[in-house]
């Protein structure tokens, strides 16, 4: 079986979750990318992977393939089409291309949510009209880059400038600002079926930013499931794996969006600690045409787990840093992945660029999560001068 990885930078859910998930069913991989010197001890392809016709021809040049793949944002659409030129499994590129682009998400759920929300080109200034407060954000923006919360016009006019001085040719999108406890939901689709694999409360830190803070292993609550699957139907996201966010509001569940990936930032390693599969091979299979294997939520041993984010709170040099490093506190299971080396530069973006690691609990219950999760702060802080 031969795997092509289309993929950018080097992610953990790449190269600690996919390539050896891969390496497990016994299967052959090729990644192309266009970082080819990032992935030393593989067989790589240089290819601009960001469009389908490259992508086609590096594959058409180098071994005939099973499987193509990505779990990169900025993919989806092009490994789609991919896929679908050699008449493989994939998704739709349609649904793809939705759920990528935040202002077409919003006119595909427009039908299901009535969440007030407007397409801002380049150029344009804000309508009169919004009903504030709203969150203003990069249609093709990723981990909370330039998404501001603002309540009011003369707000909303600055938020805009500033976003546009850094991206000039970007669509903006503003959007009534959806109150309630974070949530997501995880699903897994072969095709045939789509099933709920989990979900986790999202802690963020303070406004005016969406700094993703902490998720807590939470399984959506069966009076949201009607309404999250409308809304992944009428995106046309069913086949894979679907990381779907969404707020707890008065009026009941509102899609955030959708991201038509694995969830990341070390959460989908847990996912798979909690349900106790190997989640990146069911992935890789269910690309591969196999359909999903027997699966309950329900069945899974309770246990609970949170993915804390250890974020800079200034800007600075790195002068202390915990290990990667994997152990044990009181009975609970910690991993710690540094994303900063000592001696980094680290400037403030208000945003999810500023962590320094990700810690990873799981344990038996929320009290004993805390208290390990505080111990190995305390032990092993982050310093910055």
């Amino acid at each position: 079986m031969r795997l092509y990885v289309t993929t950018l930078n080097p992610t953990d859910s790449v190269t600690a979750g996919f390539l050896p998930a891969a390496a497990a069913l016994g299967w052959d991989v090729t990644i192309l990318t266009d970082q080819p010197d990032r992935y030393p001890g593989h067989d790589v392809v240089a290819a601009d992977v960001r469009d389908p016709r490259a992508v086609i021809d590096a594959v058409a040049a180098h071994h005939r393939p099973d499987v193509i793949f990505s779990n990169s944002d900025h993919l989806q659409a092009a490994t789609a089409l991919a896929a679908e030129y050699f008449g493989l499994p994939g998704k739709d590129w349609r649904a793809c291309v939705t759920a990528k682009d935040k202002a077409l998400t919003r006119r595909a759920l427009a039908a299901v949510e009535p969440v007030r929300s407007v397409r801002i080109p380049p150029g344009a200034e804000p309508p009169e009209d919004l009903p504030y407060p709203v969150v203003v954000k990069p249609a093709l923006g990723v981990a909370s880059e330039d998404v501001v919360f603002v309540d009011g016009r003369e707000a909303l006019a600055g938020a805009v400038a500033a976003i546009r001085r850094r991206r000039p040719q970007d669509v903006l999108v503003a959007e009534e600002f959806l109150e309630g406890p974070l949530r997501t939901l995880e699903t897994l689709g072969d095709g045939a079926a789509r099933r709920v694999v989990g979900g986790f409360a999202t802690t963020l830190g303070p406004l005016p930013r969406f700094v993703e803070e902490r998720l807590d292993w939470r399984p959506p609550d069966p009076d949201h499931l009607p309404h999250l699957t409308a809304a992944l139907d009428a995106a046309g996201a069913g086949f894979g794996m679907c990381h779907t966010e969404y707020a707890v509001t008065r009026d009941g569940p509102r899609v955030i969006e959708i991201n038509y990936r694995l969830i990341g930032d070390n959460c989908d390693f847990l996912l798979a600690d909690l349900l106790g599969v190997p989640l990146h091979q069911w992935i890789l299979r269910v690309h591969a045409g196999e359909p999903l294997p027997a699966f309950d939520l329900d069945a899974v041993p309770a246990a609970y787990g949170s993915v804390v984010s250890l974020v800079a709170e200034r800007s600075g040099t790195v002068i202390g840093a915990p290990p990667d490093l994997s152990t044990r506190q009181d009975g609970v299971r910690l991993w710690h992945r540094a994303l900063r080396e000592i001696g980094d530069h680290v400037e403030l973006t208000g945003t999810n660029r500023d962590y320094l690691g990700l810690l990873r609990a799981l344990g038996r219950d929320r009290a004993s999560v805390d208290a390990a999760v505080d111990a190995f702060r305390k032990d092993h802080p982050w310093v910055l001068t």
